[in-house]
């Protein structure tokens, strides 16, 4: 891929050569900055208010479930420069290279409801300010998100970059108008405190975080493999939670000041808090800020598609393949959207709920395996070797996420179903502690009481530093000799 022009994406699942690495570590602030200035994360924010609690109580747990949220979804950012490869077909290295299909699918699930939701409020918004049929409104804003992701890495980090300053401005205004509405005063003096609730609004923030957790290393994968770890993380954290915070406060206050508007999913109030001469710039920034966004969720849902294909036919994608794929999750997510768009922060809170019971214990198994047992040390060939080292499934990783998501069922308290650990805990969902204090210890005390066959060579050579290029392909080992 040219390093030096905004053209379609070269690359999808394959490893992305020295040749073609580019880019400064800094452009992860700007990215992921980005990627939360827009109104679905307000709308995460307006669901913590549903906890009953007062506003003060729900703005410390936006802070502290970003805060703590945010430290597993940076970690992941250093997989891609270290391995030039997407997240999840790296999961192959742990769950094996036909395992891996189990959390894929799963991903796939979340990025398609993400998706769904980002084009529901983008659908709203147009027809609010058109006059169209809603159903018309999500089909453009698809359209606009299909030809962002079409284009792929670089057009997207350019886009979360001046979106986000852009945003960034329009959130200062925003958040000015704001304080001086009716009745906000009395959103901060009403209320009580729950710890049922408090764990509830903690638990979105914090998962609001994880699921980030799959897709994060597909923006880093193009740096340069020497880009820092700390300096990886760093810029992720920043970027994420300072953006998330802020939206995510600016749609819990707003929230308490119009429920009712928020309830039925509407970004009305967001438009009409300024006056109507500046309704047009408004809307343009918060649009087309949520149209690409929502590129990232149509750009994962096509990696992870990819990445399942590839494993039963392993061939590099034509790029008529890669657009058909894309159209496809596309009009998938746009159909989800039209036939739900009724009662969209209820669906969107169980939908944030529902999904990180399966998610939380992927992100576990992963973290642990690439800091604490292979410790960067992959063999990237393998990955992609039905026959490589990594096997077809590994029952280490599979039962060690199966077990997060076994045991986290008695803590996990939604509207459909509540576990029987709930009550006594006085409503408070813990469900993603159990889940990533569950599946990183078994994982980790099964990779070190029944090592795969990788780990066991690498002990017996010894760990070999850097990495470099074989036979003069572009396929790297990292710290293996063959």
């Amino acid at each position: 891929m040219s390093t030096n022009t905004m053209g379609v994406e070269q690359y999808s699942v394959e490893f992305v050569p020295a040749t073609a690495r580019h880019g400064s570590v800094r452009s992860l602030f700007t990215m992921w900055f980005g990627a939360n200035m827009h109104v679905l994360c307000v709308a995460a924010g307006a669901a913590t208010l549903t906890t009953g609690m007062s506003l003060w109580w729900s703005l410390l747990a936006v802070l502290l479930g970003n805060l703590i949220g945010g430290i597993f979804m940076a970690l992941h950012s250093a997989q891609g420069p270290k391995l030039g490869i997407p997240q999840m077909i790296q999961s192959r290295a742990q769950f094996g290279y036909f395992g891996a299909i189990i959390p894929l699918l799963l991903v796939i699930f979340m990025y398609i409801g993400y998706f769904a939701s980002s084009d529901v409020l983008a659908g709203q918004a147009i027809a609010d300010q058109f006059g169209i049929p809603p159903e018309l409104a999500i089909v453009l804003s698809t359209l606009c998100v299909f030809v962002i992701t079409v284009y792929g890495y670089k057009l997207i980090h350019f886009c979360e970059k001046w979106m986000g300053w852009l945003s960034a401005i329009l959130f200062v205004y925003l958040s000015v108008e704001l304080f001086g509405t009716p009745g906000i005063g009395h959103a901060f003096h009403s209320g009580g405190f729950s710890a049922g609730g408090f764990m509830l609004g903690l638990s979105i923030a914090v998962i609001w975080q994880l699921t980030y957790a799959p897709y994060v290393a597909d923006y880093s994968r193009y740096l340069p493999e020497n880009t820092s770890i700390r300096a990886c993380f760093w810029y992720t954290y920043a970027g994420n939670v300072v953006s998330s915070v802020w939206g995510m406060a600016f749609g819990a206050i707003a929230a308490s000041v119009a429920t009712e508007a928020f309830a039925s999913g509407s970004i009305g109030f967001m438009l009409h808090l300024a006056p109507e001469a500046l309704l047009w710039p408004i809307f343009l920034i918060v649009v087309v800020a949520l149209i690409t966004d929502n590129g990232l969720n149509l750009y994962g849902s096509f990696m992870c598609t990819t990445t399942i294909l590839t494993a039963f036919m392993p061939s590099r994608l034509r790029q008529y393949q890669r657009i058909v794929i894309i159209a496809v999750c596309a009009i998938v997510g746009a159909i989800i959207a039209i036939t739900g768009r009724a009662n969209f922060l209820e669906n969107f809170s169980n939908f944030i709920a529902l999904i990180a019971y399966f998610l939380i214990p992927w992100t576990a198994v992963n973290l642990v395996d690439f800091y604490l047992i292979r410790k960067e040390r992959y063999a990237i060939p393998d990955i992609f070797d039905p026959s490589g080292v990594y096997g077809k499934l590994d029952w280490r990783a599979m039962g060690a996420y199966l077990a997060g998501i076994v045991l986290e069922l008695p803590f996990v308290n939604t509207t459909f179903f509540a576990g029987p650990l709930v009550a006594p805990l006085g409503g408070a969902d813990v469900s993603w502690i159990v889940g990533l204090i569950i599946s990183s210890a078994v994982y980790y005390w099964a990779m070190k009481t029944w090592p795969p066959a990788d780990l066991r060579a690498l002990r017996a050579a010894g760990s070999v530093g850097g990495s470099r290029h074989d036979g003069g392909h572009d396929d790297v080992w990292l710290h293996r000799d063959r």
